[in-house]
C-alpha cells in the first residue's frame, strides 16, 4: 500500500469525506522549490490560528499542537496545482477582508477566539451553500474553506498527537481482536 492509498483509508475510516481537488492533489504529489507565499511567518501562523480555531485543543492536543500549519504549507506548496493554491491564498485573504468587515476593522488574529469561531463558522455555512448551489459548473473552483478545513482535519488525524490522543491507538503488529466491546464516549480507532 502506497502513503495515498493510506491516507484515503485514513479518511475513509475517519469518516470524512475528502473533495475530488484534494483526491487529486494526493495522485500529483510532487516536490517544488518551497517559494510559494504561504511560506512566511505571518501566513503560518495565521493558518495555525484557524487550524485551532476549527480543532482547538481540549483534553486533546489541537491542530496548532500538532504542526497543521506545517502540513497545510506543505501539501499546498508541493501538491496542489497553482490554481488551487490561488483559491486557497486568496481565502485567506477573504478571511481578513470577512473579519475586518464583521469586527470593526479587526484582522483574523486581532479577534477574540469566540469571535474566531463565529466568523469562520459563517464562512462554512457559506462553503455548504456554495456546494449546494443549482447553477454549480463542472469547472467551478473549490470553496477556498473546503481545501482549509480537510487539510486540517487530514494533517491533525494523521499526527502523532491527534492518531494517539484524539484517537485510540494500538501500535501494530499487535493482537487482533474483533469483537471489542464499544463504551459511550469512546474514541475512534485510529
Amino acid at each position: 500500500m502506497n502513503r495515498r492509498d493510506a491516507i484515503r483509508n485514513v479518511a475513509i475510516l475517519m469518516g470524512t469525506a475528502l473533495s475530488a481537488s484534494t483526491l487529486a492533489a494526493l495522485e500529483g504529489c510532487k516536490s517544488r522549490p518551497a517559494t510559494y507565499t504561504l511560506q512566511t511567518p505571518e501566513t503560518k501562523e495565521l493558518l495555525a490560528e484557524i487550524a485551532e480555531t476549527i480543532i482547538p485543543a481540549t483534553s486533546t492536543p489541537g491542530a496548532k499542537a500538532a504542526g497543521v500549519q506545517d502540513f497545510i504549507v506543505t501539501m499546498i506548496n508541493d501538491c496542489y496545482d497553482e490554481k488551487a493554491q490561488q483559491v486557497f491564498e486568496g481565502g485567506l485573504n477573504k478571511i481578513n477582508e470577512e473579519s475586518k468587515k464583521k469586527f470593526d476593522g479587526k484582522v483574523f488574529m486581532d479577534i477574540t477566539p469566540e469571535q474566531r469561531t463565529e466568523l469562520l463558522t459563517a464562512i462554512d455555512q457559506e462553503r455548504v451553500d456554495y456546494n449546494k448551489r443549482e447553477n454549480k459548473k463542472k469547472d467551478d473552483p473549490v470553496h477556498y474553506f473546503q481545501y482549509m478545513k480537510e487539510l486540517t482535519l487530514l494533517g491533525y488525524f494523521t499526527s502523532k498527537p491527534g492518531a494517539t490522543e484524539a484517537l485510540r491507538y494500538i501500535a501494530v503488529p499487535g493482537r487482533y481482536e474483533g469483537c471489542v466491546p464499544y463504551k459511550k464516549g469512546d474514541r475512534a480507532w485510529a
